[in-house]
């Protein structure tokens, strides 16, 4: 674990664009590492701030199952919970764009559109089950842009 102390405090900032993903949470802490490698590598203690550009989608901080069974099944738990939670089913005025529209809504403003994860020896710090996901709530939602804002002490 680094420690804080004196130093040079770094900010840096990287778009990180996401291809276009079916309906459903989709891990994506590997795109985010590789895309971001160079700055967080200058980073000995400090914070990146995740923030997704468009509303109707979201990141959640969620488990990153090794195993991939368990990836499928967690994906899919994740969708059947969202969709249990926010039907599409119940007759919204909002419906512009067919009928995931207003739902894509309700579930990204239920799980906001950024995150902060702790940055220690140039690496995030997360938890052995802990990745970021991209909860996609439309049937075509497009391609994305992550915003990936890292600061801290320099290395």
């Amino acid at each position: 674990m680094a420690s804080g102390g004196e130093g040079v405090t770094v900010w840096y900032q990287r778009e990180v664009p996401l291809k276009s993903r079916s309906r459903g949470c989709h891990y994506i802490t590997d795109e985010i590492d590789k895309a971001c490698a160079e700055e967080l590598n200058k980073i000995k203690v400090g914070v990146a701030n995740i923030h997704i550009m468009f509303f109707i989608n979201d990141n959640d901080p969620g488990y990153n199952f090794m195993v991939n069974i368990f990836l499928f099944f967690f994906r899919k738990d994740m969708e059947m919970v969202l969709n249990k939670v926010v039907p599409e089913s119940w007759n919204y005025k909002h419906s512009l764009e067919g009928p995931d529209d207003m739902p894509a809504h309700a579930k990204a403003a239920m799980m906001g559109s950024s995150l902060s994860i702790p940055i220690t020896n140039g690496k995030f710090n997360l938890g052995t089950w802990q990745g970021v996901w991209l909860c996609e709530h439309r049937d075509s939602g497009g391609s994305r842009k992550l915003i990936v804002t890292m600061n801290g002490l320099k290395k």
